[in-house]
């Protein structure tokens, strides 16, 4: 395990990846899906309450960064009509899903089932992201999730308690953003797209 105090150094690398995305929706470069990145800053956001309540500590910086870069994201999708993705049904379905999940969290009374639900939501929130990555790899950037990803690393790393509610979203959050990097960077929605074609 590494010092606790580790998870800063993280936090200000998730914080560089989101700027670097936060600057490309401004300049129109990328097309962040207004749905998936109002629910992952909604999401985590309450979910780092949460965290907070349950005497998480340090470890619940994480969630709040992965939720505060997401907000200010959105908001700056409105800024540059360049920046545009168009909303899709499979999108609102997913929203709605999205949006169980956060009941189903604020009903129980169980505090690992509330964690449950909130990755629950968190990840069919993002569908038409990895969708979105896996067809059109240039309208996303890879370093805010990559970043992310070292961000969730360092964070398990450090965790000194191993139960479910200390590991169990930065675990989420470490695979989210490693399957984000290789379709974006490494394109790997267009190439098994193109392996299967070869295939028929």
């Amino acid at each position: 395990m590494i010092d606790e105090k580790f998870i800063i150094f993280g936090a200000v690398l998730s914080f560089i990846g989101q700027i670097s995305y936060l600057t490309n929706t401004i300049g129109g470069k990328v097309k962040p899906n207004k749905v998936t990145w109002f629910f992952w800053a909604l999401i985590p956001l309450v979910a780092f309450a949460a965290e907070i309540k349950q005497g998480v500590g340090l470890v619940s910086l994480m969630t709040f960064m992965v939720g505060f870069g997401p907000l200010t994201i959105f908001i700056a999708s409105f800024v540059n009509k360049k920046s545009y993705w168009k909303i899709h049904p499979l999108d609102i379905f997913c929203g709605f899903l999205s949006v169980s999940g956060l009941v189903m969290w604020f009903l129980t009374k169980n505090a690992n089932l509330a964690i449950m639900f909130s990755i629950f939501a968190d990840g069919t929130a993002g569908v038409p992201t990895v969708i979105k990555a896996s067809i059109a790899p240039e309208t996303e950037s890879s370093t805010i999730f990559f970043l992310s990803g070292i961000n969730a690393l360092i964070t398990l790393l450090a965790i000194t308690i191993w139960d479910f509610a200390h590991y169990a979203f930065p675990l989420y959050i470490f695979f989210l953003c490693f399957l984000m990097v290789i379709l974006i960077k490494f394109k790997a929605g267009k190439i098994l797209s193109r392996i299967i074609s070869k295939s028929k």
